[in-house]
């Protein structure tokens, strides 16, 4: 008898649904295509990390992954637009579609995909399997602070990128040492990136991520490609264009590193070569 199909994925869709035909109809409405471009490609980067996760950990770890990751990043997001935390002063435009107070609300979603892509980058690299190969404290943090480091190559490119050609933020201080950006906004991203996935492995520690069955390994390849995709952008795009050569190296390294421990992963009970 053939198993039923998996549910994986399917627990959070309604509620989902619901948050992305508000987000993209609010930004329909009252935003420019610049706008609406930027909400719907990070509404699909969010919902395809999401249904990933449920896959590779299971529904009830993944949506655990969504709630913290958007939780902490709007509270940092807020705070660090309000007062000055974590990243340094700025103001966010209208050019990222509407806001919860101060945040737009496609931030948060894309601190969930950018964290939920390090996650899985972090363990190929290490444990050549998407999901944590070893339990314990050191590990956990070793490997938070790890796809802390993978997120925020990111943004290295990504921070000038939004600021100078697309101005959704405004920084109180213009004349940092990156480009212009702050040193100490990157300072930001890692705590705020490490403490989201630290979390999230302490949230699932006496009950560890269990992948769905069937399971299929190209689910693993979605924040892979996410973070691919990004990772090309730059350097296509990138502003200023010594970001594009940075980008390839920064963003390339860690990438080419997961796609080796991806060609080794096996399933459970089968030994790599």
């Amino acid at each position: 008898m053939s198993a039923p199909p998996s549910t994986a994925g399917r627990s959070p869709a309604l509620s989902f649904a619901l948050l992305a035909a508000f987000v993209i109809a609010t930004a329909v409405r009252t935003h420019n295509d610049t706008t609406i471009a930027i909400v719907i490609a990070s509404v699909l980067m969010f919902a395809c990390c999401w249904a990933s996760a449920a896959h590779l950990l299971g529904t009830r770890a993944a949506l655990q992954f969504v709630l913290i990751a958007v939780s902490l990043g709007w509270f940092a997001e807020q705070m660090g637009s309000s007062r000055g935390w974590f990243f340094g002063h700025y103001t966010y435009t209208d050019v990222l579609g509407p806001r919860l107070l101060d945040v737009p609300l496609v931030i948060p979603m894309m601190w969930f995909a950018l964290t939920y892509a390090g996650y899985v980058i972090s363990n190929l690299i290490v444990w050549q399997s998407a999901v944590d190969g070893a339990p314990g404290l050191g590990n956990a943090a070793m490997l938070s602070f790890l796809a802390a480091m993978i997120v925020t190559a990111f943004d290295l490119g990504a921070d000038p990128y939004f600021v100078y050609t697309l101005k959704a933020w405004i920084m109180a201080k213009t004349d940092g040492a990156w480009f212009g950006e702050t040193v100490q906004g990157f300072f930001g991203w890692v705590f705020v990136a490490f403490v989201i996935v630290f979390g999230f492995r302490m949230s699932v520690r006496q009950r560890p991520p269990q992948p769905a069955s069937p399971f299929l390994r190209r689910h693993a390849m979605v924040p892979l490609s996410i973070y691919a995709a990004g990772m090309v952008f730059q350097m296509i795009l990138g502003n200023p264009v010594e970001i594009r050569t940075i980008t390839a190296f920064a963003m390339g390294i860690p990438l080419l590193c997961a796609l080796a421990g991806f060609q080794r992963w096996r399933a459970p009970g089968k030994v790599a070569p």
